[in-house]
């Protein structure tokens, strides 16, 4: 029987050297290779699943618009005379910093729950025409006026002692008002010292000092178009539209004398002093300017 060595030559040793060396060389590379791809993928968002085929396919950064929810009025989002709700909006507001009654603007939007409206959401703040006929606004499922807690808020509460009411709504939308058009004259709606003036960031008009139950009055001729406690910080709130342009709001009462879309006379009294929803007893007294409130102190008359 032949018989072989036990050693290789030198030749066949450095020869199987070298393949040894080759060969972890490519278990390196493979691994590092490995180690790669599974880093470049931790870097990549998940794939996201391509629906619009029939079959799967991964994309790369895609993002899923399905099922995306266009809120009611989306389209006339920053269109002129129509309003995006914010979160903290109430009808109430939205009325007040727009210059209308809130319940035309729900007839306007017709708005089967006035509570069911959320942020994003567009409204139309001034009355229709026969170019631009009344929005349809289907109630949403989740959301209020006041959106951004999510939870349901008091509907828009009207005088403790007046039924709710239809209203009409002003003949035409707001526009630019020439000198003289609109124009009121206005008088002082409580007799006390004038405690806090006007400023556009902190106070939108003035506060009046006085005792509880002093008389309030209607700085003009006008319509009631809220009286209730429904806006948060106004406490017992009244406040009156004398025309396409100016609205008043009479803030903090202790009593509630009008009731919403009761018409009303320069200097007939409409409510009482009081300190709801404030520190002290005070009016705080307000002239919006086509929703827009100005300085109550150059509209009135020098004391």
């Amino acid at each position: 029987m032949a018989t072989f060595p036990t050693t290789l030559p030198a030749a066949g040793q450095a020869l199987t050297k070298r393949a040894g060396r080759l060969g972890l060389s490519c278990l390196l590379a493979v691994g590092v290779l490995l180690l790669a791809g599974c880093g470049s993928n931790s870097l990549n968002r998940a794939p996201v699943e391509d629906r619009g085929t029939g079959m799967s396919r991964s994309v790369a950064g895609a993002v899923d618009t399905a099922g995306v929810k266009q809120l009611p009025g989306f389209e006339n989002a920053g269109k002129p005379g129509y309003y995006t709700v914010k979160p903290g909006d109430t009808m109430i507001r939205i009325g007040l910093e727009n210059g209308q009654n809130w319940r035309d603007i729900v007839r306007w939007n017709s708005l089967e729950n006035p509570n069911l409206i959320e942020v994003g959401q567009v409204l139309r703040v001034v009355p229709p025409t026969a170019e631009n006929p009344l929005v349809v606004t289907r109630p949403v499922s989740s959301g209020t006026a006041t959106a951004s807690s999510g939870a349901a808020a008091p509907a828009p509460a009207p005088a403790a002692s007046a039924a709710a009411r239809p209203a009409s709504a002003p003949a035409s939308s707001p526009a630019p008002v020439a000198a003289g058009e609109d124009e009121v004259a206005w008088i002082w709606p409580a007799q006390g010292s004038l405690i806090a003036g006007f400023d556009d960031a902190k106070n939108k008009g003035l506060d009046i000092s006085g005792k509880a139950g002093d008389a309030i009055v209607a700085s003009a001729d006008g319509r009631v178009v809220y009286a209730g406690a429904g806006l948060r910080g106004y406490g017992n709130l009244i406040i009156l539209k004398h025309n396409n342009t100016y609205l008043t709001a009479y803030a903090h009462n202790q009593t509630l004398l009008v009731k919403e879309d009761q018409t009303v006379k320069k200097g007939q009294k409409i409510a009482e002093m009081g300190n709801s929803d404030a520190d002290r007893v005070k009016l705080h007294f307000e002239i919006r300017r086509q929703g827009k409130p100005v300085d109550p102190a150059k509209y009135l008359p020098a004391k």
